[in-house]
């Protein structure tokens, strides 16, 4: 296990540090003053979104995406996002102006966000995964002037897009439900006449990007952030990378000498922070390539991992435990250029971690924690420091203040276990509403993220639980409180109590037990269905075990669901 010159003091880490924020350094560090709070940013980060995805336009002719066989490269697909930004233009879509996006990851998914921000627009891409009434919920949420979606995303919302004067811009063939909705064919406007766009002066604080969150609460929410909230969390991908560089020189060493062209397979959704930033948007600006799989399936993976000559991946850990599981992932070939694996790092197996470095000890293996309400930042870790601290969920980023709290907000000293809370430029503006933004999620400018960690004195922090009700399946966060409400709406159901528990296969899996209404008797695979009826199907619940009498409250009327998650688990032991 390589891990010749890891810093392995506070000073070392520090220094290095130092080295790459200080004065002239290209990471330098400043101060800004966002609302009435001094914060850290990087000097030299893009003043916003349209001037860094402007930046792309240089790479030419070098192939930027790849999908079901067809290669895009930088020109053809800015010259499709010219069209398209031209025709959003003509209909009068301007800065601050909403757009929706609902299509699985595709080019055109891709097109339709630079189009949009290249106008000063706000893309708010939606959960593809949606059925009709999450997605129609979302686009409420945001009345956007127009949604670009796919013919799937289309039929599911079933000609009704619960909002007005919504234009719909389609990939692919119109189905038959869409037959009250203005529908404009993409390829006819990706081919259209491009006109000069006009110049966008966008403020640090103007609006950038929409993206949804499932909270513990039982609908996603609107997560508004700024240009320089997006831009500067871009630029701490960058940092992360020369963190990487100066931390592991032999694995860098390699990965130079290895001639091939920086590429990555692109797994996770895109109207995730985790794709849309560190891989799509960190792509773009870098002239990277980009392999889009059409559904997560192992094999399909390696097979693009060789015909593309992938070199970087990074997944959901379950994903990763599913690839490492395939004997053909270990083949010389496939791993002579595979450089990279990166997964996320709230909480991951120690088996995972073990096996990882086990069998791939050589190469640039990594783990991140962020969210969506920091864009992405917190702490990441790579190379040489993850094999020296492969517990850990990262360094934190220059860019963030971390405080872990106590039940009663008081600081906690650093080792100590409490709510992560975070403060920092790359936070969200809030969370956006019919009526605007609401800021009751951040206290006196502090993210409380509903994870519990402690901080050490070299600057690690570590992801040890959830204060939140959160079940993490294969990367997808689902809100128990969401599938608690939908199995309540069915007249068989009194009560519900909706949980994770460990899963090898997707981390973790949604259980969910269930009081009877009176005088009935329902059935499992009948509730499992009124589930899939209503929401995506990542959120069904694998197991529904039906009680007859009321689940255990406390004194107050909450349901006590450590007890009912232990007597599940203890019943299923038998």
């Amino acid at each position: 296990m390589e891990t010749t010159d890891v810093p392995t003091t506070t000073s070392d880490i520090d220094a290095i540090r130092a080295q790459l924020t200080g004065p002239g350094s290209p990471f330098e560090l400043a101060e800004t003053n966002v609302d009435g709070q001094l914060l850290p940013v990087f000097r030299q980060a893009p003043a916003s979104l349209p001037v860094l995805l402007e930046s792309g336009r240089a790479f030419g002719d070098k192939i930027f995406l790849v999908y079901q066989g067809e290669h895009w490269s930088y020109e053809r697909f800015f010259a499709e996002a010219d069209a398209l930004a031209s025709w959003l233009h003509r209909q009068g879509v301007v800065p601050g102006d909403r757009v929706a996006i609902a299509m699985r990851n595709r080019p055109e998914w891709a097109v339709s966000f630079v189009a949009v921000a290249l106008l000063g627009a706000v893309p708010a891409p939606i959960n593809s995964f949606g059925l009709g009434d999450e997605l129609r919920s979302a686009l409420r949420e945001v009345t956007p002037k127009v949604l670009c979606c796919d013919s799937d995303r289309l039929k599911r919302l079933d000609g009704d897009l619960g909002v007005t004067d919504c234009q719909v811009v389609l990939v692919g063939d119109r189905p038959d439900t869409a037959a009250t909705v203005e529908v404009h064919d993409y390829r006819e406007l990706a081919q259209g006449p491009v006109a000069p766009l006009p110049e966008v002066q966008l403020a640090p604080q103007d609006p950038a990007l929409i993206l949804f969150t499932s909270g513990a609460t039982s609908r996603a929410k609107g997560v508004l952030s700024s240009q320089r909230a997006v831009c500067q969390a871009l630029t701490n991908i960058d940092y992360i990378g020369a963190i990487s560089a100066m931390t592991s020189p032999q694995v860098i060493g390699r990965i130079m000498q290895s001639g091939r062209e920086p590429t990555t397979l692109t797994a996770v959704p895109l109207f995730h922070v985790s794709g849309l930033h560190a891989q799509l948007l960190a792509a773009l600006s870098k002239g990277r390539k980009l392999v889009f799989l059409h559904r997560w399936d192992t094999r399909e993976a390696l097979e693009l991992i060789r015909t593309e000559q992938v070199t970087q991946f990074n997944g959901a850990p379950s994903m990763v435990r599913q690839l490492l599981a395939e004997d053909g992932f270990f083949d010389a070939d496939l791993q002579e250029g595979l450089m990279g694996l990166g997964f996320g790092g709230a909480g991951l197996p120690e088996s995972l971690i073990h096996r990882v470095l086990t069998k791939m000890p050589d190469k640039l293996l990594g783990i991140g924690y962020g969210m969506t309400e920091s864009n992405g930042v917190g702490a990441a870790i790579s190379g040489n420091l993850f094999q020296a601290n492969p517990t850990s969920s990262g360094l934190i980023s220059p860019l963030m203040q971390v405080r872990i709290s106590a039940p009663d907000d008081t600081e906690l000293p650093d080792g100590e276990v409490g709510e992560i809370c975070l403060r920092g430029v790359s936070l969200m503006q809030g969370y956006w509403s019919g009526e605007g933004v609401s800021r009751q999620a951040l206290q006196d400018g502090w993210l409380h993220t509903g994870d519990l960690g402690y901080r050490d004195e070299q600057g690690f922090l570590y992801v040890v639980d959830r204060l939140k009700d959160i079940i993490n399946r294969s990367g997808e966060n689902i809100a128990a409180a969401e599938v608690e409400s939908c199995l309540m709406t069915h007249p068989g159901v009194q009560e519900a109590a909706v949980f994770g528990v460990p899963d090898e296969e997707t981390d973790e899996a949604v259980m969910a037990v269930v009081s009877a209404a009176p005088y009935w008797d329902p059935d499992p695979e009948e509730l499992r269905r009124h589930v899939a009826d209503a929401l995506a199907s990542y959120k069904v619940p694998v197991e529904i075990e039906i009680r007859q009498q009321p689940l255990p409250r406390n004194p107050v009327g909450k349901l006590i669901k450590p007890r009912i998650k232990r007597e599940f688990l203890e019943e299923r032991a038998l």
